[in-house]
């Protein structure tokens, strides 16, 4: 699709003061990306999805939990029990984002021979790495 004949939107992430990059950031950074796919196979609590996150920090994955939610992708639910209890989970919003981004993920995953070659290609056509 042509940037340029895409319909009449109210905002542009092209734009430098344009609201969406945010989000956009959010949603292709790798953790924001990773977390979302995660939240996409259902529920999770906050150390399930750590796990299942492998390589995210405490600290991270917060931030990016945080930041999803404030976007309307995740849905935090705390429980009012001892231990407390909190669950995440995607909202319509986020169910529909992460779609998207897991076609692509899908997408990579089933191409990275190709991409394995070409970094090969391209490492020994500029001395080896």
């Amino acid at each position: 699709m042509d940037l340029t004949d895409r319909p009449d939107l109210a905002y542009d992430v092209f734009a430098k003061a344009c609201p969406s990059r945010g989000t956009l950031e959010h949603v292709t950074g790798r953790w924001g990306a990773l977390t979302l796919g995660a939240l996409a196979e259902g529920s999770l609590r906050f150390n399930e999805l750590r796990r299942r996150v492998e390589g995210v920090s405490e600290k991270m994955l917060s931030q990016t939990l945080h930041a999803l939610e404030r976007d309307g992708l995740v849905h935090r639910e705390a429980q009012p029990t001892n231990p407390p209890r909190v669950d995440y989970e995607l909202t319509p919003l986020g169910h529909e984002v992460a779609g998207r981004l897991l076609a692509l993920i899908h997408f990579l995953e089933g191409r990275m021979d190709e991409v394995l070659g070409a970094r090969e290609r391209y490492d020994t056509a500029r001395g080896g790495r």
